[in-house]
């Protein structure tokens, strides 16, 4: 009988460096695929957290990555979020492989960023100065996929509640308290701020934020949590992966239109973006707003395992 493969954290590093990522998700939707025909995610809840399944198909293959939720965990010093993908043959749906869910996630979700605002983050004047608000893994994981893709960042910080709970050997350059006048100058002059928080409620106020100015908000997947204010998306070009999953999830989204600060129609989707059949302006900010779709894993799972060392080769 044969071992189904494994692919951990480290499998996952070796497999896809992260703007391999960026361009296996760019390539995905250039040949057409449709994120408005993704399967919708469902949760569960369980007496401890919650349970998220992620289930999506192509042509060539099916997955669904179960991840579990566990908001007690921090405190007994383990991971809040956990899981799985498996990835199954598209025709005969047997399994192929089993992947790391956080390392995948991690990964997707900073390639999903990026393969958004590529071509901005690029034509943007350097040196590029990085914000991100949150220093989880995260955050860690945008930041390698901007220096992967984009090069060298001339600075890379990092606003959290508690800089003192910071562990030593974080990957900024240098860690500010939320809210101080330091970290306010500092996501003044930023050329991409990077919130990759719990939050629900903004983060800072749409006149920090320079015109030039590329933010990514991915923290919230929730209709009534946000991370940025409706000023801001109003005065921005708004990048989406799906419209009506934004509408449905998106927090930021779904309040900064019943609000009347955007309208469904002034939303890019990503697909079309990519295609070259839509743009942005050029002459205000740009927000990408992530949900996390599960097209994104079942393109970057299929590339994982055609990238790995198979047993016996």
């Amino acid at each position: 009988m044969n071992t189904l493969p494994f692919l951990d954290a480290d499998a996952v590093s070796r497999a896809l460096r992260p703007a391999e990522a960026v361009q296996v998700l760019r390539d995905a939707l250039a040949g057409g695929l449709a994120p408005e025909h993704d399967l919708r995610r469902t949760a569960a809840s369980v007496a401890s957290g919650e349970f998220l399944l992620m289930p999506s198909q192509t042509p060539s293959a099916a997955g669904v990555k179960v991840i579990t939720v566990a908001p007690a965990n921090p405190a007994r010093q383990l991971p809040r979020i956990q899981g799985v993908y498996i990835l199954f043959d598209a025709d005969t749906l047997a399994p192929r492989a089993v992947i790391d869910g956080p390392a995948l996630t991690d990964l997707r979700t900073a390639a999903v960023s990026v393969a958004a605002v590529r071509d901005v983050l690029r034509a943007r004047p350097a040196p590029l100065r990085a914000v991100f608000y949150g220093a989880g893994p995260q955050a860690a994981a945008h930041l390698r996929t901007i220096v992967d893709v984009v090069g060298d960042v001339a600075s890379a910080t990092a606003v959290v509640r508690n800089p003192a709970a910071l562990p030593s050997g974080h990957a900024f350059d240098d860690v500010l308290r939320a809210g101080s006048p330091e970290a306010r100058e500092r996501t003044a002059s930023a050329g991409v701020i990077v919130c990759a928080t719990t939050a629900r409620v903004p983060l800072f106020e749409s006149e920090l934020v320079a015109d030039d100015a590329v933010v990514i908000a991915i923290g919230s997947h929730e209709a009534d949590a946000r991370e940025l204010p409706s000023a801001l998306l109003g005065r921005a070009d708004v990048i989406v992966e799906d419209v009506g999953t934004a509408l449905r999830e998106s927090g930021d989204v779904v309040m900064a239109v019943a609000e009347g600060a955007i309208t469904e129609d002034s939303l890019i989707p990503l697909g079309p973006l990519v295609r070259g059949e839509a743009a942005v302006r050029g002459d205000r900010p740009v927000v990408f707003k992530s949900s996390g779709m599960s097209w994104e894993d079942l393109v970057l799972a299929e590339a994982l395992l055609g990238r790995s060392p198979q047993p016996g080769s």
